[in-house]
Parts: structure tokens; C-alpha cells; sequence
């Protein structure tokens, strides 16, 4: 069975959905949309709308959608209510209410809504998360992420929080299984734009593991970051060029007992491993694809989704009070 895929959103991350649409085997694109136009081309050949109700109306069975988030719900209402599989940008949405009425509409009408936290499809997270689980790095102690680079050239309709820091919600939730419970956060605004350019988070996870994350558009380079720290050494995970790393505490005693005393571990074996390289944004693709056909893959449902926009407007609500906000327990 081939899928009719549409893509709506023809901006700087639509031409790279619309690149892997048309390499993902048993997925056919056929139609895309943006009401500004066809900036990078990306329609070549195929019918280009203005709508998603053209879109619709061309007939699709899943659409891509990569519209600016403050028309995430508008586009995803309207695909759920003709029955059509959606796979949303992140973050879901703008706000939460439209955040649940897009995890309410896709439920009600058992459809497939995900949302693009691509970096769980990262090939460095993949092998990070299955080293945890197998208890590799003995107890977690605590995560850390770095997520800087300058301002994009796209235009955000959101701040950096959300735009970026929404990735470092999510993979942190994900690789810890366990949601956030308290979280307190600083934000600048040295853009001169309306939204945040920088954040500073200090968290805690459900399951008693801290995390902090440092996200901004002010920084001259480009880093993505995680790395976590627990009772075995130290894992660094580099989500640019897919390649992990773990720094393993030493068992080499000293005899100079103040410096064991002050320095708790020593250094050890450092191991760089080998990973396969796929492209996280097909291997999304792929998963969304499987998805629809019935098959058990690691997409990142809506409801996921909307409890990582939460998080990010507890962080936003913590800058604008001073206070550490508490959030509820996941079920």
C-alpha cells in the first residue's frame, strides 16, 4: 500500500520534508501547500495550493504539516476533521488550549497525530537511551543539555524556549522515562524581539534525576549537546554529528588521600562508539509511515506533545513570577 502524503508549509523545514517525502519508500507525495508560495521550489512538478483545504480536496491520506506553530491548530483541526493523519512541526501548538483540542480531535477520530521532536530519532540518542535502560551508566544522577547557535534566518513566531528548547524537554523525559516535576527558569530578550532569545532552566525529573538546559539564538556556533552523569561516569551525546561518547569513572586509587577525598571520581577509559548514521528526519518519516499502517513505532504522539508544552510554559511562567513552579505527577 502506498501512502498520499501532502505537505503543507513549504519553508525552510518544508523543503526538508519534502526532500525525505519523496525518498521514504511506500509514501508517495502528492500535492503541497503554503499560502506565501514556493520560495525554495520545492514543488517541482506537483500541484501547489494555498490551502489545506485544497489540499484536502486533492485527496491525501497523511499531510506534513510545517506552518508557522500560531497556525497549528487551525490546519490540524481541519485535517482531523477530514480524517486525515497529521504529522505536526514542533512545537504543537501555541498555546495549550489549542494544544488539546488538536490531542482531542486527532483521539476522537483514532487518527495518527505526531509531533516532529526529531531528536529522538537521532541515531546518538537512540544508542544513549538504550545504554540507560540496560543500566549502563548505573544510577542517573543528572541530565544536561546545550542547545545555542545564532538567531535563525526563519522567521519564529514563537521564542527560543519553545522553537528549541521543547527538543530538550522532550529527549530529556524520554531518555530519563520520566516526566518533569519542578521547574524554575531565566530568560533575556537581547534581540529586541518580542520573544525570548535566551533561557536558562534548573529541573527535576519525577524520578528524582536534576537536568538543567541552556538554549539561545545568541551564540556565534552551533552545539547540541546532552550529557549525562551518573554513579558510572558520564555519557556525552553530540546531536550535530550523531556521535557518542562515555567518559567512565576510574578505579585507580590515590595515596594522596585529600585529593581522592576532593575530587569523589577519577578519570577512566574514555570510549567514542560506532553508530549507524541515519537521518533522524526519515527515520521519522518512516516511523509516522509505519504508524499509519498499524505498525508499533516510536512516534511522539500529540499527547506527548502537549506535556512537553507544558513544561515549556512552566519555565516561561517561572521567568515571569521569579518562582520554581510545581507541576503535577505523570499518571
Amino acid at each position: 500500500m502506498t501512502l498520499r502524503f501532502g505537505l503543507i508549509g513549504l519553508g525552510m523545514m518544508g523543503r526538508h520534508h519534502a526532500r525525505v517525502a519523496r525518498e521514504v519508500e511506500g509514501v508517495e507525495l502528492v500535492a503541497v501547500a503554503d499560502a506565501m508560495g514556493d520560495p525554495h521550489g520545492v514543488a517541482g512538478n506537483l500541484p501547489l495550493y494555498d490551502s489545506v483545504e485544497k489540499l484536502i480536496e486533492h485527496g491525501v491520506d497523511a499531510v506534513v504539516v510545517a506552518v508557522p506553530t500560531q497556525f497549528h491548530q487551525d490546519v490540524g483541526l481541519k485535517l482531523a476533521a477530514a480524517g486525515v493523519h497529521a504529522l505536526i512541526e514542533k512545537p504543537v501548538a501555541h498555546s495549550l488550549e489549542a494544544g488539546e483540542l488538536l490531542v482531542d480531535a486527532f483521539e476522537k477520530n483514532e487518527l495518527v497525530g505526531a509531533v516532529g521532536h526529531i531528536e529522538r530519532f537521532n541515531p546518538a540518542l537512540i544508542s544513549l537511551r538504550k545504554r540507560l535502560a540496560n543500566g549502563d551508566l548505573g544510577e542517573v544522577f543528572q541530565i544536561h543539555t546545550r542547545r545555542q547557535g545564532p538567531f535563525p534566518a526563519r522567521i519564529a513566531d514563537v521564542g527560543v524556549m519553545k522553537d528549541l528548547g521543547s527538543h530538550d524537554v522532550d529527549l530529556t523525559a524520554w531518555l530519563a522515562h520520566s516526566q518533569f516535576v519542578q521547574v524554575a527558569a531565566q530568560t533575556a530578550f537581547r534581540s529586541g524581539r518580542e520573544h525570548e532569545d535566551m533561557v536558562s532552566i534548573s529541573a527535576k525529573l519525577e524520578n528524582g534525576i536534576i537536568t538543567d538546559h541552556v538554549v539561545n539564538w545568541l551564540t556565534p556556533f552551533k552545539e547540541r549537546l546532552t550529557l549525562v552523569t551518573g554513579e558510572r561516569g558520564s555519557f556525552i551525546a553530540d546531536t550535530l554529528t550523531a556521535d557518542l561518547t562515555f567518559y567512565e569513572n576510574g578505579t585507580h586509587t590515590s595515596e594522596w588521600d585529600a585529593v581522592t577525598s576532593f575530587r569523589g571520581v577519577s578519570e577512566g577509559t574514555v570510549t567514542r562508539f560506532q553508530i549507524e548514521k541515519r537521518e533522524p528526519l526519515k527515520a521519522e518519516h518512516e516511523a509516522f509511515r509505519d504508524r499509519i499502517l498499524g505498525e508499533p513505532t516510536e512516534i511522539v504522539n500529540l499527547r506527548e506533545g502537549l506535556q512537553v508544552l507544558r513544561v515549556c510554559e512552566a519555565a516561561l511562567e517561572s521567568s515571569r513570577t521569579g518562582t520554581t513552579i510545581a507541576m503535577e505527577p505523570s499518571a
